[in-house]
């Protein structure tokens, strides 16, 4: 489907379950050797392909055309490039072995090392196509493991390109396909990373289990966003607008709720909805693109319908529109809102910001802990001490202090999800690699003793 139009461009190709069975195994076969290259090996093959993907037109159009919008399809591209030369420098450092110590028995002594997965499987969502297809893939290839990706059925075209530019020596396949893919891909693997929705992560994690294979899930977000009495509220306005609109909403990491202390509230808010007024549609000239998946608008309708429908008052956007045969979403802005309204309690994933007065700090904690999701949030205040003490308090992985959604470009902290936002070890830092490595312990007797004083045989 294109986001633009509305029109379906052609049918899904999905890898039929025999030639994805061949697929795997054809992995299976050259990770051996990608594994004995070593980090050092491993290093310039990945540099190679971040250098590719930076500089590929085909990727970029396959991209804009995906998703409907221009500017994030170039940082994406952008980041992602980054993203493979960072592991190419950082992984031979983080996979050297670890120094060797003595135990506390007498004589005997503990190396390791560490043997990544044969085969590590990514099934991968729509939004980001290229960040989210690659972003476990990259460091999973830097550890020394084979990786099979299933990108969205909603954003097949950049597949082709994506395999293009993937060097002979790198063990990636990109495969296209559906549900059924995805299904047949956990079989096949011996670990899995997800990225998408919490009712298909309880699938994949379940799937998973059946398998015995780890599975590492980034699943939804309902991120709050805390405005404090004393911050800056324009800061604070301008960050939060682009927190909860860059990409037209349709990240997990958006602020999708923002609960600001009384006393200042009545002025963010006539900042926020005076500068979410001038934000347009790319359809117009301005930065808000379409809504990409043709699942999401009547989602996002209805959250703004029952919001309304309970007393919300809309102060800019509130509708979808249809522009070209395709689904747009201006910047909403709401106020009187509360915890009885879906827009404040499931995830909307669009660009659409409900404002809620709070009596003070504690109430804003309560609020923002009271989400069956813990991915991020965000606090504002008048010191980064004050802004500091609230964020820990915070359910969630990670919280951008005066800023928002900084999760999308900071990838070196390091980070688990909290509650249904996600389950396994961190995707950011230094540790994402250690998702993909089982570590190994040799155990080495140098005692001079032929029978050691703890020996269980000696009497």
């Amino acid at each position: 489907m294109d986001p633009l139009t509305g029109r379906a461009e052609r049918a899904l190709r999905p890898v039929p379950a025999g030639r994805l069975a061949a697929i795997a195994a054809g992995l299976r076969a050259a990770a051996p050797a990608w594994a004995a290259a070593g980090p050092d090996g491993r290093a310039p093959v990945l540099a190679r392909f971040g250098a590719a993907l930076a500089r590929d037109e085909d990727l970029l159009a396959a991209l804009v055309a995906d998703t409907g919008r221009v500017a994030e399809s170039e940082l994406e591209r952008r980041i992602v490039a980054g993203l493979a030369g960072r592991w190419a420098r950082q992984a031979p450092a983080l996979l050297a072995p670890p120094a060797e110590f003595p135990s506390e028995l007498p004589g005997v002594h503990v190396a390791g090392d560490a043997v990544p997965y044969e085969l590590v499987g990514a099934i991968t969502p729509w939004n980001f196509p290229l960040l989210l297809g690659l972003i476990d893939a990259v460091p999973a290839l830097a550890a020394g493991c084979a990786v099979l990706v299933k990108p969205s059925e909603v954003t097949p075209r950049f597949i082709e390109p994506l395999t293009r530019l993937v060097p002979e020596e790198l063990p990636l396949r990109v495969v296209e396909g559906g549900p059924a893919t995805g299904a047949a891909l956990v079989g096949l693997v011996d670990a899995v990373v997800f990225t998408g929705s919490v009712p298909t992560g309880r699938l994949v994690a379940e799937a998973a289990a059946r398998a015995f294979v780890p599975a590492h899930l980034e699943l939804g977000g309902k991120d709050p966003a805390i405005v404090l009495a004393g911050a800056d509220l324009d800061r604070a306005s301008s960050a939060i607008l682009w927190g909860g609109t860059a990409n037209a909403g349709q990240s997990c990491q958006s602020i999708e709720r923002v609960y600001v202390e009384r006393e200042v509230c009545a002025e963010f808010l006539a900042l926020l909805a005076a500068k979410a007024a001038r934000v347009g549609l790319t359809c117009e000239g301005g930065p808000i693109g379409p809504i990409i998946d043709p699942g999401r608008p009547p989602v996002i309708a209805a959250h703004l319908a029952d919001a309304v429908a309970r007393g919300a008052v809309v102060h800019t956007g509130g509708t979808i529109e249809r522009h070209g045969g395709g689904h747009w979403c201006r910047p909403t802005v709401l106020s009187g809102v509360d915890h009885s309204m879906l827009v404040m309690t499931e995830e909307t994933f669009g660009p659409v910001l409900p404002v809620m007065a709070v009596d003070g700090p504690d109430e804003a904690v309560a609020l923002a802990a009271d989400s069956a999701y813990g991915l991020s949030a965000a606090v504002f205040a008048a010191t980064e001490e004050q802004a500091r003490a609230v964020a820990a308090r915070l359910p969630v992985g990670a919280v951008s202090v005066n800023d928002a959604a900084l999760t999308a470009f900071v990838h070196e902290g390091e980070k688990h999800s909290f509650r249904l936002s996600g389950l396994g070890g961190s995707r950011m830092g230094p540790a994402s690699i250690a998702r993909f490595l089982r570590r190994r312990a040799f155990l080495v007797n140098r005692s001079p003793a032929a029978d050691p004083w703890w020996h269980p045989t000696k009497e």
